[in-house]
């Protein structure tokens, strides 16, 4: 029986105790709140949804009221109501869709232009400190160079016509591309790479079947972004001479004060920004869904 007991005895000592006793239970709403706002933690994605919804909801709303208060020129400010009807009659007029299929074509051959040529260079910089001590400095000095300086040697080079737009466009994405290609390279684990030499790879197999494939989701990445800068340098590559074009229809609008209009390219301009990026989300997660990366 006494031993019995100190078996017993021994048992509830050594039983553990709750996770949370003596501390008072948390409400489910307290515990939704806190993790909200847990570093990294992912969220619902009706809330991720809701909040992008609010948030595009709160500029449209702050336009509005600015637009209708007394102290704003509606020529700056124009109401979202005047861009809506400017909107309604742009949509109609063939003139827009010629001038989204010209930057089009212009910002796609730049950017594909760019990635051709920036993402084998970059992995070449972020693998082998050759390529790196030859053609990251001299990188580094050209991205740093302001795109518009650069528009008289282009017409010197490039004449006035499509050509000089679009290696405007390549020249302001190229040398990003490559430092950004490199980078995440050498995010690859060293261990890796030493893995795979004892496992009997040789050199072209590891840059090829290791750094490249461990690298893609992150160049990938990369893309999308570079993608992002190509349009902004759309308005810069459309001041050569250009008769068509999102970029040089704005201008165009600045020029007559015709700030309705104005509104409208830029919206589109987002639109088109905002569609191309979601676009390059969903590919990095088809291609890459094993990935971290391809999880953002």
């Amino acid at each position: 029986m006494a031993i019995s007991g100190s078996k017993d005895l021994a048992v509830d000592t050594e039983a553990p105790l709750p996770e949370d006793a003596g501390a008072a239970p948390v409400e489910p709403a307290v515990r939704m709140r806190t993790r909200w706002f847990e570093l990294r933690r992912d969220i619902p994605v009706w809330g991720y949804r809701t909040l992008a919804a609010g948030g595009f909801a709160f500029i449209v709303l702050s336009w509005a009221w600015l637009s209708h208060r007394d102290f704003v020129d509606p020529v700056f400010l124009p109401s979202p109501g005047s861009v809506w009807a400017a909107a309604r009659d742009l949509l109609a007029d063939e003139n827009l869709w010629l001038d989204f299929k010209a930057s089009l074509l212009r910002v796609s051959a730049g950017f594909l232009l760019a990635a051709l040529m920036g993402v084998p260079l970059g992995i070449l910089m972020g693998s082998f400190k050759v390529f790196e001590g030859l053609l990251q400095p001299l990188t580094e000095f050209v991205r740093y160079i302001p795109v518009p300086a650069l528009i008289p040697i282009f017409m010197v080079l490039f004449g006035i016509d499509e050509l000089s737009k679009i290696m405007l466009i390549w020249v302001g994405t190229f040398f990003q591309l490559v430092l950004m290609v490199a980078d995440e390279t050498r995010r690859v684990p060293y261990e890796l790479l030493q893995v795979s030499y004892t496992l009997g790879a040789r050199r072209r197999e590891v840059l090829r079947l290791v750094m490249w494939r461990s690298a893609m989701p992150g160049i990938f990445d990369a893309l999308r972004l570079c993608n992002g800068w190509a349009w902004t340098y759309l308005v810069v590559a459309e001041l050569i001479a250009a008769n068509e074009g999102l970029g040089y229809r704005l201008l165009k609008f600045s020029r007559f004060l015709q700030t309705p209009k104005i509104w409208v390219y830029l919206v589109l301009l987002g639109v088109i920004g905002l569609g191309l990026d979601l676009l390059f989300r969903i590919l990095n997660r088809q291609l890459f869904h094993w990935a971290e990366t391809g999880k953002a």
